[in-house]
């Protein structure tokens, strides 16, 4: 007992690059130390960029289980442990908002075939003729113009939210926005769908 305590006294002093050594070499106890030092930070910005509690306690975890599956992705020569995890925290944060976003897209898409179940040729012309194309067309856009449009439509951000997201001006968030919603339109024309759905800037 005396002997891990004294393990661990020595492991609490160390600074952040050599206990992802130790992690490294597979020894829990330094994440422990590594998550009473940024736990708080990480799920500060987790909470900022999710909006949302519960999701942010899920990214939280998942940076440090990654670090602990992955610990050589860290870099001491390009910045400290504290940048890396913050910006860890930001990635995965992004990525629960997709995730979120296309689960509650389902789920609409299922309460919609629901609710068209007594007609199955009306439920089959969404579904075939509406909402593939509508995906296929957000697929197709650049990086940063679907990124903006599933946040600010389907995340429900508003602009300022969407700009600290993507670390980008409010002003490129409408520009991106504008521009894509410009490309699905025409595209959605093309199939003949129309483009009453998409001339909101």
């Amino acid at each position: 007992m005396v002997a891990e305590l004294r393990r661990d006294r020595r492991l609490d002093e160390l600074d952040d690059a050599a206990l992802v050594g130790e992690i490294r070499a597979r020894r829990p106890e330094a994440v422990d130390i590594l998550w009473r030092r940024h736990s708080s930070a990480i799920l500060g910005v987790a909470r900022r960029v999710t909006g949302n509690a519960p999701l942010a306690e899920e990214v939280l975890q998942e940076v440090f289980l990654r670090l602990w599956r992955a610990p050589e992705r860290f870099d001491s020569t390009r910045g400290a442990l504290r940048s890396f995890l913050l910006m860890e925290a930001n990635g995965r944060s992004i990525d629960a908002i997709r995730s979120d976003v296309s689960r509650r897209g389902l789920e609409t898409r299922t309460a919609r075939s629901d609710r068209t179940a007594s007609d199955p040729v009306a439920a089959e012309v969404w579904d075939g003729s509406v909402a593939d194309h509508l995906r296929e067309a957000l697929d197709q856009l650049p990086d940063g113009e679907r990124e903006a449009i599933e946040l600010a439509y389907y995340g429900h951000h508003p602009y300022k939210d969407v700009a600290t997201i993507l670390g980008v001006p409010e002003g490129t968030v409408k520009s991106r926005i504008r521009a894509g919603l410009a490309r699905m339109r025409d595209r959605l024309v093309a199939v003949d769908l129309g483009e009453q759905q998409w001339t909101n800037d």
